[in-house]
């Protein structure tokens, strides 16, 4: 069979790229290996899907550290803002929440991968599902993709597999070797927004396993302890180390403190981020002096959660029942000290399996920016996770997606009518 475009993988960029390539008019075909389209999209967000993000455009770069600013060339083109005009013209409207994250307002994920799926077929896409491409053999000026039962021809290839993160949602990294034999080079995968681990013996004796921390102030330390990133967000201790949206922040710059043979790494909270430390020992030394009776544990009772508290206090050995007006100044500063510097040595992340994101993939150096064409192959594009840009969780990785998807759908038209 002849197609102009072939775009293989049906996840967020995929499904854009599919649509893009079929609006400009050229014969279009969707192959993907699972039972089902957007299996990804269908459970983003808490499977609410978070479509993308309002902030503006640099704000959003800002929160791709992974090679965002590869992204202002596609952005010129069709960008966040863009993505919303996109599902609210196809019947899908959107409600703002925190941090400008955009779900829609019926709260269902399937609503997006329907509107999606409707598209398609009002575009007469052809939609391959259950059907996983053994080969691509790329030619001058067509390349031919290998399925089990048959040889397909096609004008342009738009490879759109997604990266090594979640894998039952079908992403395991069968593209890599697709765009190595096209010449590409990949750079080093790894785990980004990934849980963390840690041998710690409180992690071990699951001391404080299930207790989450509100909006405090994660860090990263480099060798020498110096802050290398701070999030301010949410986390949670776990049975087996780390997780919640900062430490999901903050993980890729664990990763690559790892990779450079820096390890264990420390991650530092400080669990009262708006009290100077200075000032917040001096009051909380007036306090002990104002109620020398009463007991310590009890003046400072509510600032953390409880258990967090009795844990710094038996470090600090501070007991229960011991006396604010007997307390040594050195004990207070153990005290604070822990409040404010707690440390947890990390010594491996979860595997590029548990991560909600892949880091590492096609390098964008040998990607032209705003068509995603590949620069080594003519009539090859990449959009989405497969690319070497990775975004932290907020609907950033999916505006990553949707946005080199749209392009390099729309560039691999045009060029396979040529």
């Amino acid at each position: 069979m002849n197609y102009q475009v072939t775009v293989i993988g049906g996840g967020p960029s995929g499904l854009m790229a599919a649509i893009a390539a079929a609006e400009q008019g050229v014969k279009t075909l969707l192959i993907d290996k699972g039972k089902k389209l957007g299996t990804k999209l269908a459970i983003s967000g808490g499977g609410r899907c978070n479509v993308t993000n309002r902030l503006p455009e640099e704000e959003v770069i800002k929160h791709i550290p992974g090679n965002g600013k590869f992204l202002y060339s596609p952005f010129s083109v069709f960008n966040n803002y863009d993505i919303i005009d996109f599902f609210e013209g196809l019947g899908v409207a959107l409600k703002e929440e925190d941090h400008g994250r955009m779900f829609p307002v019926s709260n269902k994920a399937k609503d997006v991968v329907q509107a999606l799926l409707n598209r398609l077929a009002d575009l007469d896409v052809e939609i391959r599902t259950s059907t996983p491409v053994k080969a691509i053999h790329y030619g001058e000026d067509q390349h031919e993709i290998i399925l089990e039962n048959e040889k397909i021809i096609t004008g342009s290839v738009v490879i759109a597999v997604g990266g090594k993160a979640v894998p039952y949602t079908g992403s395991t990294g069968d593209g890599y070797a697709w765009a190595k034999k096209a010449g590409h080079t990949i750079t080093k995968l790894f785990p980004t927004e990934v849980p963390l681990i840690s041998n710690d013996e409180f992690i071990k004796q699951k001391t404080l396993q299930g207790l989450s921390l509100r909006d405090v102030d994660v860090s990263v330390l480099n060798k020498k302890g110096k802050k290398i990133v701070t999030h301010k967000m949410d986390m949670l201790f776990t049975h087996f180390g780390l997780s919640g949206p900062a430490i999901l922040r903050c993980s890729q710059y664990v990763v690559k403190e790892f990779m450079k043979g820096h390890r264990p790494v420390i991650i530092e909270i400080d669990c009262l981020p708006d009290e100077k430390e200075h000032s917040f020992y001096e009051n909380l030394q007036q306090e002990a002096k104002n109620h020398p009776k009463k007991a310590f544990r009890n003046v400072v009772k509510g600032m953390v959660p409880e258990r967090l508290l009795d844990f710094i206090l038996e470090i600090a050995e501070i007991g229960p029942e011991d006396k604010a007006g007997n307390l040594s100044n050195q004990k207070l500063h153990t005290f604070v000290q822990h409040l404010k510097h707690f440390n947890v040595n990390i010594h491996d992340s979860q595997p590029i399996e548990k991560a909600f994101v892949t880091g590492g993939g096609v390098s964008i150096k040998e990607i032209v920016p705003n068509t995603l064409q590949s620069k080594l192959m003519s009539r090859l594009y990449f959009c989405g996770e497969i690319l070497d840009i990775h975004g932290y969780t907020g609907g950033y990785n999916i505006t990553s997606a949707m946005v080199t998807g749209r392009v390099a759908g729309m560039h691999a038209a045009w060029e396979s009518m040529g």
